[in-house]
């Protein structure tokens, strides 16, 4: 029976625990919008919580072209607390998934955590995170808001929703994909790019470069809202749709979309052939007249969008060979001289 997204191994089982000294340093990933009454208050509790933390970790903030005064008050706590509090700044708003993938593209630790900028996720839950991604030999810990603090209709509902159609089309098997938080690996996480709006579908693109055996949840804090406004609502449901859509493709047909476009082309293909194989006995044993057919037009119609998917088919397979040949694009920009990814930049330690 495969395991569940919330089982541990058996008792007997001896987890595999790699580098866990040497290897704990933790990058601790924080994208921010429109949240500048929340940064000092955010800041304040992580350093609360990590402050005896015993491997170094540092804090990479990013601020995804807020239009208030958020990135003023990121500064004013790098001041205040110190290099290992890094700020990122956008060049202009490029959306969540883009804002993370640009602080992932910055951290330097071996285990990365993502958490909002909105204090509903609490710092507290990511020590034991990260600890259970190292006793169970885990690639990914996802937060999993079991008693949620939200909007019943506005929030509760479509994430329900969203969550049920993520699981039954990815097959992985998790409560809450719409929880940020989450820990991970950090030499896994850096081979999953992400764009659009896909940080929901994480977990699902996580599993193309591990097994969903080595994904779990832990069930984390939830906290209403205090300051500032949610930028989601019932809309976002429809274009989980569409993103799914998209999913669903690339975790199955990524490095052989010809399979994909070629398999409907046969179809269509076939159901031409039956039709105007039929036609063609009419006409030629029976005499009968096609020509004014509308079953002629659709077989035709068939074969033509038959050639069509083959052919959209194999050049789709020269542009997947093209893409992996030649490396990958990033979906932000960062604004020069940023201290972001600069010399100064240092780690946390207690010791210091």
């Amino acid at each position: 029976m495969p395991m569940s997204a919330t089982d541990t191994p058996a008792k007997n089982e001896m987890p595999r625990t790699p580098g866990t000294a040497a290897g704990l340093s933790l990058s601790l990933v924080v994208p921010m919008y429109n949240e500048e009454e929340n940064v000092a208050p955010m800041l304040v509790r992580i350093h609360e919580v990590l402050g005896d933390y015993p491997h170094p970790w540092e804090i990479v903030l990013v601020d995804d072209g807020s239009a208030d005064a958020t990135n003023e008050h990121m500064r004013a706590q790098r001041e205040r607390f110190g290099p290992h509090v890094r700020v990122l700044t956008l060049q202009r708003n490029f959306g969540q998934t883009a804002a993370m993938q640009a602080g992932i593209d910055c951290a330097r630790g071996s285990v990365v955590a993502l958490l909002d900028g909105d204090l509903q996720n609490d710092p507290a839950d990511i020590p034991d995170m990260v600890q259970r991604l190292v006793d169970e030999d885990l690639d990914m810990v996802a937060g999993w808001r079991k008693n949620r603090q939200d909007d019943f209709w506005r929030r509760k509902i479509p994430s329900r929703i969203a969550n049920r159609l993520i699981r039954s089309i990815t097959g992985v098997n998790l409560h809450d994909y719409g929880c940020s938080l989450k820990v991970f690996r950090a030499h896994v996480l850096k081979g999953v790019r992400l764009y659009g709006e896909m940080h929901r579908f994480i977990p699902a693109w996580f599993a193309t470069q591990t097994s969903p055996r080595r994904i779990r949840e832990h069930v984390v804090q939830h906290h209403a809202r205090a300051h500032g406004t949610s930028k989601y609502g019932i809309s976002r449901t429809f274009r989980v749709i569409l993103d799914l859509l998209s999913v669903y493709f690339f975790m199955r047909f990524k490095a052989r979309p010809g399979h994909f476009f070629g398999s409907i082309g046969l179809v269509f293909g076939a159901i031409g052939s039956v039709i105007l194989g039929y036609l063609f006995v009419i006409k030629v044993f029976m005499g009968s007249d096609i020509g004014t057919r509308p079953l002629l037009f659709v077989g035709v119609m068939c074969m033509l969008v038959s050639v069509q998917l083959i052919t959209t088919g194999v050049l789709s397979e020269l542009m997947t060979r093209t893409y992996f040949e030649s490396g990958q694009q990033r979906s932000y920009v960062v604004r020069p001289g940023d201290p972001g990814e600069g010399d100064e930049a240092q780690w946390y330690r207690r010791d210091a």
